[in-house]
Order: structure tokens, then C-alpha cells, then sequence
């Protein structure tokens, strides 16, 4: 019944053409409530934001199409992540269309705030994307970075994109990519860690593999050895906070400069050597496969020349 091929955005709405008149069960003057109650029988959206949009109006059938209000502006006056004091908070786009955004997070940056009020954030640079390209879209972000961490972070910019898109996490359809340098060479130069990680009791920010933890599997693949010290590409499996920190902390081989999972200290290197180097997901409206590769950043490329790498 609905093509999202034909779909096209018109300001806050969302026009979707149904060909002949009545041939999807839908007619110019329906009453919302009917045209609600079909398409949640059709299970083309989720009944939660159909739901959501017939409590605003959002939801019409008019010159042969279905229209659906999936872009309302957001009035981000006054919200607290635009409230913090210093410099604006801004980040490169790696990727945007009018359903979600991928943004570059440099090392060093949060993606939320710890407390209210707290500025220079992720989550701030991508309302002030927003708000410098005339569009409040609410967006939100699907998964997180540790702060020292950089790469890729993607952003639902409307509720239905932020519904799909937090269940392909859940069902494990988006992917992330990751490089590392790790301190010596773990044996065998390719596999799978999978060992449960929960909180570490003796240290708050801490994270460790334990019995009664969270499943968590990562895998990885030796790149390049030398001195000591190897380059690992990663992908995770699942996403636990500190995964990839722990993991190879956990097997011998903590990170360079992750003091934090027993690393000794880096002159040159006050962080983990760490950088998301790759996203995919599938794109909450078509469905179709969106992949998105990260820059390494400089800091990352001076490790790799330090080390030999």
C-alpha cells in the first residue's frame, strides 16, 4: 500500500501518493480515526507513532495521497543543552537527509550532558545543525561514544526514525567499525572475545569482566604489528559501555594510552587510542543499506607513525 519510493516531504509533512482512488483502502475525506485504524492493521508504521500523530491531527487522506505529519519543528528555545556557557558546540556532518544525521565526534567531546546546563556537547552541535539550517527537527542520538572515543554518531531527527532506528539497534542491524592500537599482540591475531561485562564495585567509572555481567562480544583482526604494540580493527557485536576498553584489557592487550584499563601512561597520548571507523544501519524510512566511514583523525594518525604502525 505505501511506496516509500514515491514519499516526498512537504515542510512539516510527509506526502505519500496512493495511485487510483480507493485502491489501498484509503479515500480523499476519510475520517483519521479510519485511516489510523487501517493503516495500523496494514503494520507499515508503528501503532505507537500513529497513535502519537492522530492526538496532534497529523494524520489526512487528500488529492489522492496520505499525508502524515513526521517533521514537526521542535522549539528548542531555551532548552538546556543551548545554555551553556563558552564556545558553541559544533561537529562535522558525515551524513544527513531529512530523516537522521551522522555527525563526526571528535575525542574529548561527550555526546550528552552529565548534568543540565552542561554545553559543549554532541548532542548540543546537533541542535545547532538544526537550528543554522532553518529546520528544529527533535534530534536525538541512537547510541553513544565514550568521550575520549571519536567516530561516528548517528541521530534520529524525527520520532519515527528514532523508533525504527533504536529497534535495528536492539535487533543488532546497525554496525560499527572500530581501530585500535593495543598494547602487544593478541593471540590468536584474530577472533572473538565474548565475556560478560558489568560495573567495576571498587571504582565508579570503571567497567569489568564479571559472571553476573551484561553478554558482550566483540571481534577483532590483528592489522599490523610492531614494537610492541598492534593496530586491531574491531567490530562489536553488542555495545556495552567500554566494551572494546574492557575486552582487551581483559586478554592482556589494554589500549595505548587507557591508563583507565591499565595501560601505562602515553607521553604523547592523555586518551585511548581509539576511533569509530565505520557505520551502517538501515535508513528508517527506505530501508535500504546507509554506510558511513569516519576520517581518522590526526591524533590517531601520530600514533600509528610513533609506533611504527
Amino acid at each position: 500500500m505505501i511506496d516509500p519510493a514515491l514519499a516526498s516531504r512537504e515542510g512539516e509533512w510527509l506526502r505519500i501518493p496512493l495511485g487510483d482512488p480507493g485502491s489501498a483502502g484509503l479515500e480523499d475525506g476519510m475520517h483519521p480515526h479510519e485511516v489510523r485504524r487501517r493503516l495500523i492493521a496494514e503494520r507499515v508504521f508503528p501503532e505507537k507513532w500513529l497513535n502519537r500523530l492522530f492526538s496532534v491531527g497529523g494524520i489526512r487522506v487528500e488529492n489522492g495521497a496520505l499525508w502524515l505529519k513526521a517533521f514537526p519543528a521542535h522549539d528548542w528555545t531555551g532548552h538546556p543543552l543551548l545554555a551553556g556557557g563558552g564556545r558553541p558546540a559544533s561537529a562535522e556532518a558525515l551524513y544527513e537527509d531529512d530523516w537522521c544525521l551522522v555527525l563526526l565526534k571528535p575525542s574529548g567531546m561527550p555526546v550528552h550532558p552529565a548534568h543540565p546546563g552542561m554545553g559543549g556537547t554532541l548532542d548540543e552541535a546537533a541542535v545547532r545543525h538544526v537550528l543554522r539550517a532553518g529546520d528544529p527537527l527533535p534530534v536525538r542520538h541512537i547510541h553513544r561514544l565514550d568521550m575520549d572515543t571519536s567516530g561516528p554518531v548517528l541521530y534520529a531527527k524525527n520520532d519515527l526514525a528514532q523508533l525504527r532506528m533504536d529497534e535495528a539497534m536492539r535487533s543488532k542491524r546497525i554496525e560499527r567499525r572500530y581501530v585500535a592500537i593495543v598494547h602487544g599482540v593478541p593471540r590468536p591475531r584474530s577472533g572473538k572475545i565474548d565475556a560478560p561485562i558489568g560495573r567495576d564495585r571498587h571504582h565508579g567509572s570503571r567497567r569489568r569482566v564479571t559472571p553476573g555481567g551484561d553478554r558482550a562480544v566483540t571481534h577483532y583482526e590483528t592489522v599490523k604489528a610492531s614494537g610492541g604494540l598492534a593496530l586491531v580493527k574491531v567490530r562489536l557485536e553488542t555495545g556495552r559501555t567500554h566494551q572494546i576498553r574492557v575486552h582487551f584489557s581483559h586478554i592482556g592487550h589494554p589500549l595505548l594510552g587507557d591508563t583507565l584499563y591499565g595501560a601505562p601512561a602515553d607521553p604523547f597520548l592523555p586518551h585511548q587510542a581509539l576511533h569509530g571507523e565505520s557505520l551502517t544501519f538501515p535508513h528508517p524510512w527506505t530501508g535500504g543499506g546507509i554506510a558511513v566511514e569516519a576520517p581518522r583523525p590526526r591524533w590517531f594518525e601520530d600514533a600509528l607513525r610513533r609506533a611504527g604502525l
